[in-house]
């Protein structure tokens, strides 16, 4: 494989992890928000820990994002540098 094809097969690997891992932790926080409200209070508490999960859910998305970005321009300035 030539080296623009690895490069493009890095780099979509990397924007599609940084895709699911900000739609997975929404999820998760979406979903975890719901079980609370429906099974464990019965749904009394409904909708208020639905949004307080999403609105984790959606910090976690960013914050990893964030690192994940942090951490291909500290690799990149790496690589930059090295040449």
């Amino acid at each position: 494989m030539s080296d623009v094809k690895k490069e493009f097969v890095q780099l979509l690997a990397n924007y599609g992890h940084i895709g699911f891992t900000f739609v997975s932790a929404i999820l998760i926080g979406l979903g975890g928000g719901i079980y609370l409200d429906q099974k464990v209070f019965d749904g009394r508490t409904a909708p208020w820990f639905t949004f307080i999960g999403l609105a984790f859910g959606i910090a976690a998305g960013y914050k990893t994002l964030l690192e994940i970005l942090w951490k291909n321009k500290k690799t990149e300035e790496k690589q930059n540098h090295d040449e």
